[in-house]
């Protein structure tokens, strides 16, 4: 069983008093910025998101609204310093999900386990990141904003329960945490009321980068200016945030060779598997409560239909990560042969956008095991019918904690390894948080 985080907080019915801050021990206290505003239902986020950018509602004046917005190029600023600075409480917001208090939207959140489903969660974090971003962007004298805000990557999310309840409200906060020059850092936090009171079930943390109107180029966006010392220790926390994604994305065995610790766990692995019998390096043989790497992997296929297009005409990035929630959750299922729990989300990169009527290729695929833990990699690529050619779109990171202890995957080639290594690596940095 999932051993219960600490999750401490004043029980005041706005006031979210611990953050699980990303790559951080410890913890950071939030200051108060609930006071004025006013909380925003959760249907009303994507129709708030449409307004902003002028987008429409109908898929057939979708063109016209993207020529439309080619006039907003002059509102653009030459430089970030002529933007007027923003205070974290600027882009504060509070999103409500009544599933307590109007029964009438929970089937679309409720599972077959008689509990919220958490691919939809994803859905409306996404939503809410962005719209917090517009937010700190926003200018009084601009009805609608030049910007492109879109998601770049989800650094981290983290759960404190391990059930989600059907029957209770649930609210959402966030702000902006951290600003670079054409990118954001946004901090979200997900509470759910119990006997009169919240308390926390998820913390998050968004990057998302500010385009041109056309979503072709890089776009300034407002600074962000700490005002108390628990602020400036978020913010430094942001930077800290940015320099790890760095070092993490060089160490990359992608375009690193493992190093030595790491070499001499896939030789035990080798060794553990040669069959002594014929004293050959390619006779293999599973150990006992194992399962090959390449039998613990589930595919799926989404045709992107305009049903499930965002405010840019492309595939809604909530939508992608909903899709290989699912397909993750059913592929540590089937490997655990029992019901597993999301612990945690993270470096969820978003290399390139999903454009309408896409194929859609998901490759899920176990790649560390450890007690009752199950680390799955989640691949997203797109198939051009006419050129026959595969593209990555992104890459997911989920671990699940299973009901049972589960064998261990055991990899076989080399590239199955370096699958293994890079999974055992997250679960480690997940270790490290929980």
């Amino acid at each position: 069983m999932l051993a219960t985080r600490l999750c401490t907080m004043r029980k005041l019915p706005f006031v979210l008093a611990r953050t699980f801050t990303s790559g951080t021990s410890g913890s950071s206290v939030l200051p108060d910025m609930s006071e004025g505003h006013l909380p925003i239902h959760v249907n009303n986020v994507r129709s708030r998101l449409r307004d902003i950018v002028g987008a429409s509602t109908n898929w057939r004046d979708h063109v016209q609204a993207m020529q439309e917005r080619k006039a907003l190029h002059t509102l653009l600023a030459k430089q970030q310093e002529d933007l007027p600075p923003r205070r974290m409480k600027d882009s504060y917001l509070e999103v409500i999900l009544p599933l307590g208090s109007q029964p009438e939207i929970r089937e679309k959140y409720l599972n077959v386990h008689n509990s919220v489903r958490f691919g939809r969660i994803l859905e409306d974090l996404d939503s809410l990141g962005v719209l917090i971003c517009y937010t700190h962007t926003k200018q009084e004298m601009q009805p609608r904003s030049p910007l492109s805000i879109v998601t770049a990557l989800v650094d981290k999310i983290n759960l404190c329960k391990k059930i989600i309840y059907p029957d209770c409200d649930i609210k959402f906060t966030g702000n902006v945490s951290w600003v670079g020059k054409t990118s954001m850092e946004v901090k979200m936090h997900m509470l759910q009321l119990h006997d009169g009171d919240y308390s926390p079930v998820l913390d998050a943390t968004f990057v998302m980068v500010a385009r041109d109107p056309e979503n072709k180029r890089p776009a300034f966006v407002n600074p962000l200016v700490p005002e108390t010392p628990e602020e400036e220790e978020i913010f430094k926390q942001g930077e800290l945030n940015k320099l790890k994604r760095i070092d993490f994305s060089t160490a990359s065995l992608l375009k690193m060779a493992p190093t030595a610790e790491e070499r001499n766990i896939i030789h035990d692995i080798f060794l553990n598997t040669l069959d002594t019998r014929t004293v050959s390096f390619r006779s293999r043989k599973l150990p006992p409560n194992s399962v090959w790497m390449e039998d613990a992997k589930l595919k799926g296929l989404q045709i992107c239909h305009p049903q499930e297009r965002n405010i840019f005409n492309r595939i809604f990035g909530g939508f992608l990560m909903r899709k290989a929630f699912e397909l993750g959750w059913a592929t540590a299922c089937s490997y655990g042969c029992s019901r597993p729990f999301i612990v945690s989300v993270d470096d969820i990169m978003f290399q390139r956008p999903v454009e309408v009527g896409s194929l859609l290729l998901l490759s899920g695929q176990v790649c560390y095991t450890e007690k009752n833990y199950i680390q799955v990699r989640v691949h997203s690529e797109v198939y051009d019918a006419d050129t026959r050619e595969h593209q990555t779109t992104n890459i997911f990171h989920f671990t699940f904690v299973s009901e049972n202890e589960v064998p261990r995957v055991v990899p076989k080639t080399y590239g199955e390894s370096m699958l293994y290594l890079d999974g055992k690596r997250h679960f480690a940095a997940t270790m490290k948080e929980i």
